[in-house]
C-alpha cells in the first residue's frame, strides 16, 4: 500500500506538507500526496537509530545475515505493483526494473553471504608475550559498526541505488542503522520498498531503529539528516554540487563525518590503432548502444572518447553516426534531468572548441568532435552532460594521447579497446588510465556493473569523494566500519570474534596466521 507516509521506525506519520508524484512521461501527478518529512522528523529517527545501533551492531553474523535476506523475500514479495509504480515514477522500461528489482535482491544475499563468512570483521590476534623484554601484553583488534548512517536515494537507479540498495545494503551489512531520504523521483517506489524493510525489521525482532524512511523534496530536509549529530556516516549517488553540498556540511559539524558521494563521471574509452584497424563499424554501433543505454543516464555511460586520428577513426564515426541517427530520443527520468541534459547539449553545440558530428537535435543522442589540444585547453568539455552526449578527441599521436589521459579528472571507470600490434601501446596507456579510474577494462563498455567481491565501483575526485572506496561489492561495508584495539581486556569483557572461544565460529589472524573458522 502506499499512502505516502513517512516511516520513523515502526511508526508511520503523516505531515500537512506534501508533494506530488510525477509521471516521468507525461508529467501528470500521479499517487497520493507524499509528505513531506522535517526537521522533527528526522530528530526522531535519528534518536531511534542511535537507540538501535548497539544492539544492532553485537547481533550474530548469521542474525544479521538473516536480516539481509529477509529484506530480500520482502522486496519480491511486493510484486508487479513495484515494477509498476517505478515504470510511471522512472520512464524505464519493465525488463530494466525487473532486472533491478533482482539486482537489488541479489545485493542483499550477496552481503548476507560475505557478513556469515566472518573475514570483514579482520579479527586479529597478537598474544601476550609475558617472557619477552620488554613484555608485550596481549593485543586483539576487530572492526566494529560506526553508527547511524543516512542514505540518499539516487534518481537513476530508484531500486538498486535507493531506499535497500547498494548504500544501505552495505551499512546493515556492518551492522549500522540505516535513516533513508527517499528521492522525491519515484516516492511510491520508494515507500514500497521501505514498508518492506520495515517489515523485515519487524519479522526478524530488530529494534525498530534499524530503519527509518524519509521522503521529501527540499534540500533542508537532506541538510538536517546530514547536520544531526546522531548520524555518523554518509552514502550519496548524484551530482557533483549535490555531494560537494554535503561534504561541505559533513565538515562543518562539531564533529565531522565520511560522506561517500559517488559524483560525476565521462568514463573514457580509448581506441587503440589495432582495434580500430579491426573492428571500426562494429566499434562504433557498440559504443552507441552504450552511449544511449537507458537514455545515457547510467554513471558508467561512454561520454569521452580517445584516439589517434587517421582514416579508421573516420570509419568509427561513421558507423558511430548512422547508429546515433536511427535512435529515438527516450523518456529521461526527470523534466529537470531532462532539461539539464538539453542544457549541457547546448552548451556544447555553442562551443566553437567542438562540433557536433552524429544525432541531430531531438534524437536519442549527440557526438561531437574536438582536437587533443582544444580538450586539453577547455576544461568545460571534460565535464558530465548526464545523459546520451560524448565527445570525441582526435589525437595526433601516442603522446598526444597520454596527455590527454593525464589532464583527465578522476573517474568510474576506463576502457581500452585493443587490437593487433596494439600491445605495446597498451602496456603504456594501461597504468595511466589506472591512475584516473576505479575500474578499467579492455574491449568492453563501462555500462553495466556487476555486484561481486572484486567489484570498485568507485574512483578518484570528482568521481567520488573518497578515492579509497566503492559503493558497489562487498568491499563497500568498510565504509562504515571502524577498528578498534583491545589491550589485556579480559576474556568475557570482548567482543565475540576476539574470545578465545570464538563463538562466532569466524576465521581470525594469530599471530599472522589465519586460522579456519
Amino acid at each position: 500500500m502506499i499512502d505516502g507516509s513517512i516511516l520513523i521506525g515502526s511508526e508511520t506519520r503523516r505531515t500537512n506538507e506534501t508533494f506530488a508524484g510525477r509521471d516521468a512521461a507525461s508529467g501528470a501527478t500521479i499517487g497520493p500526496a507524499f509528505c513531506e518529512a522535517g526537521a522533527a522528523d528526522v530528530a526522531d529517527a535519528c534518536a531511534l537509530a542511535a537507540a538501535a545501533a548497539p544492539a544492532f551492531a553485537a547481533l550474530s553474523p548469521e542474525g544479521r545475515a538473516a536480516f539481509l535476506e529477509r529484506a530480500g523475500e520482502e522486496i519480491l514479495a511486493i510484486g508487479d505493483v513495484l515494477i509498476e509504480t517505478a515504470m510511471a515514477e522512472s520512464g524505464l522500461s519493465r525488463p530494466r526494473l525487473e532486472g533491478e528489482r533482482m539486482r537489488t535482491v541479489n545485493q542483499l544475499r550477496l552481503f548476507a553471504a560475505e557478513v556469515r563468512q566472518g573475514y570483514w570483521l579482520d579479527a586479529t590476534i597478537d598474544p601476550a608475550l609475558p617472557e619477552r623484554a620488554p613484555p608485550r601484553s596481549d593485543l586483539r583488534r576487530v572492526n566494529l559498526a560506526i553508527g547511524p548512517v543516512a542514505v540518499f536515494g539516487a534518481s537513476n537507479f530508484p531500486l538498486a541505488f535507493s531506499v535497500a540498495g547498494g548504500d544501505a545494503a552495505s551499512a546493515f551489512a556492518a551492522g549500522c542503522p540505516v535513516v533513508v531520504k527517499g528521492h522525491p523521483a519515484h516516492p511510491g517506489t520508494g515507500e514500497l520498498v521501505a514498508r518492506a524493510m520495515a517489515r523485515a525489521v519487524t519479522e526478524c525482532c530488530l529494534p525498530e531503529g534499524v530503519f527509518s524512511y524519509l521522503p521529501g523534496t527540499g534540500n533542508a530536509l537532506g541538510a538536517s539528516l546530514v547536520g544531526d549529530p546522531r548520524i555518523k556516516a554518509v552514502g550519496f549517488t548524484g551530482s557533483r554540487s549535490g555531494g560537494l553540498a554535503l561534504v561541505r556540511l559533513a565538515q562543518q559539524r562539531l564533529e565531522p563525518i565520511p560522506v561517500y558521494a559517488e559524483m560525476s563521471s565521462i568514463n573514457p574509452v580509448v581506441l587503440l590503432p589495432g582495434a580500430l584497424a579491426e573492428n571500426a563499424e562494429a566499434l562504433g554501433a557498440a559504443f552507441v548502444a552504450s552511449l544511449t543505454l537507458g537514455a545515457g543516464q547510467f554513471c558508467t555511460n561512454p561520454g569521452l572518447v580517445l584516439a589517434i586520428d587517421a582514416p579508421d577513426l573516420d570509419r568509427f564515426v561513421a558507423a558511430a553516426a548512422q547508429v546515433l541517427e536511427r535512435s529515438a530520443a527516450q523518456t529521461m527520468l526527470t523534466a529537470g534531468i531532462a532539461e539539464a541534459y538539453a542544457k549541457g547539449v547546448a552548451a556544447l553545440d555553442a562551443n566553437a572548441a567542438v562540433r557536433r558530428v552524429a544525432g541531430a537535435p531531438g534524437s536519442g543522442g549527440a557526438l561531437f568532435e574536438t582536437t587533443a589540444a582544444k580538450f586539453v585547453a577547455d576544461a568545460a568539455l571534460g565535464h558530465e552532460v548526464f545523459g546520451a552526449s560524448s565527445v570525441l578527441v582526435r589525437c595526433a599521436h601516442a603522446a598526444e594521447l597520454s596527455e590527454v589521459v593525464a589532464a583527465l579528472e578522476g573517474q568510474l571507470t576506463a576502457t581500452l579497446h585493443t587490437g593487433t600490434g596494439d600491445d605495446a601501446a597498451a602496456a603504456e596507456i594501461l597504468p595511466r588510465l589506472a591512475e584516473r579510474c576505479g575500474r578499467v577494462l579492455a574491449n568492453g563498455w563501462p555500462t553495466g556493473v556487476e555486484v561481486t567481491r572484486a567489484m570498485v565501483h568507485g574512483g578518484p575526485f570528482p568521481a567520488t569523494s573518497d578515492s579509497r572506496s566503492t559503493s558497489v561489492g562487498t568491499m563497500a561495508m568498510s565504509r562504515f566500519l571502524r577498528p578498534v584495539c583491545y589491550q589485556d581486556i579480559p576474556d568475557p569483557l570482548l567482543p565475540p570474534p576476539l574470545q578465545a572461544a570464538n563463538p562466532w565460529r569466524i576465521p581470525r589472524r594469530v599471530e599472522g596466521e589465519w586460522t579456519s573458522n
